[in-house]
């Protein structure tokens, strides 16, 4: 090996874990530019930006609580409550049914975090709890019955433009930036990533530990009732059994793809974003050449495998 390429190798491998997302995105683009037909038309950019809106929503709470070294598996669930309450609270008006649906994720992001912060549950095991039951209780709620939603003023925000772009993709850009703002420029930020990194020590600093980890499993419960509303609003329909069915398998994908470590302290907005970009772009090009989902499936395993172990080289070195 030529000394070029023995100095080249440590940076390829430092730059990896931070862009190589990114790579892959404008690679993926390139290929579909060339090998794709209509791939570059509005109306198929239009379908892989609103398909892939409420997981970047999802996705966005569970960066942050990965940032505090946890996990959320109840996001689907929430997703599937948010979606069961709409239909029976549009009676009293579209503002109602959303408050409604906020007001559910705060509920379980508020029992979630109790487990975690106070009980002492891993999070793993407090959010599975609300993983099995939540979508249960959301059943219960609809009857096991698919609902049909007809309100215009909650179809706009699923399926309506704004200046040429889809309302539900001016909501998620709002609050991805909202997050990112939250993340990068305020102390309730630096808090999350401080108990991530360390929280022994961010409790001996005087830091309220148990009310960041409280508020970010409620930050991420009440981002999924936004993704489960804004599905509901798209599909015009409520079916508590379909809604965010193991959309917390591609949220954390798309978290670990982006860059964002599983053993806390740093969260990675842009490119959570960009991996849930990554991970459509995947599916859509496999779909369209007929591939299927399967191999989309075996192909984002791959992606997943490659991603964990960059990771793992950068904080072995």
């Amino acid at each position: 090996m030529t000394p070029l390429a023995l100095a080249t190798r440590p940076a390829v491998r430092s730059w990896l874990p931070d862009y190589g997302v990114y790579l892959a995105i404008a690679l993926l683009f390139l290929y579909n530019v060339a090998f794709t037909p209509y791939f570059l038309e509005w109306s198929n950019l239009r379908i892989q930006l609103v398909q892939v809106a409420p997981i970047v929503i999802v996705a966005l709470g569970m960066a942050l609580v990965i940032g505090t070294e946890g996990i959320d598996l109840s996001v689907g669930s929430v997703m599937a409550l948010a979606a069961a309450l709409i239909p029976l609270y549009l009676g009293y008006g579209v503002a109602a049914a959303i408050v409604v649906s906020l007001l559910a994720g705060v509920v379980v992001g508020l029992v979630n975090g109790v487990l975690v912060a106070r009980v002492g549950l891993q999070p793993i095991v407090a959010t599975l709890a609300v993983f099995v039951g939540g979508r249960g209780l959301a059943v219960v709620i609809s009857d096991g019955q698919l609902k049909e939603i007809r309100n215009p003023g909650l179809i706009n925000l699923g399926s309506g433009d704004l200046l040429g772009v889809p309302v539900l993709v001016w909501i998620t850009a709002v609050l991805v930036g909202v997050v990112a703002f939250v993340l990068r420029r305020t102390v309730f930020g630096r808090r999350l990533l401080a108990v991530g990194g360390n929280r022994r020590a961010t409790e001996l600093a005087g830091v309220p530990v148990a009310r960041v980890l409280i508020t970010v499993y409620v930050v991420c419960a009440v981002l999924a009732s936004i993704a489960g509303l804004l599905s509901v609003a798209r599909i015009q329909s409520s079916d508590a059994s379909a809604v965010g069915l193991l959309i917390e398998l591609s949220a954390i994908t798309a978290v670990v793809v982006g860059g964002t470590p599983l053993t806390g302290g740093r969260v990675r907005i842009l490119g959570t974003v960009a991996g849930a970009l990554l991970m459509q772009l995947v599916t859509a090009t496999m779909i369209k050449h007929d591939l299927g989902p399967s191999t989309a499936e075996m192909a984002q395993a791959v992606i997943i495998l490659v991603a964990v172990y960059v990771a793992r080289e950068r904080k072995t070195r």
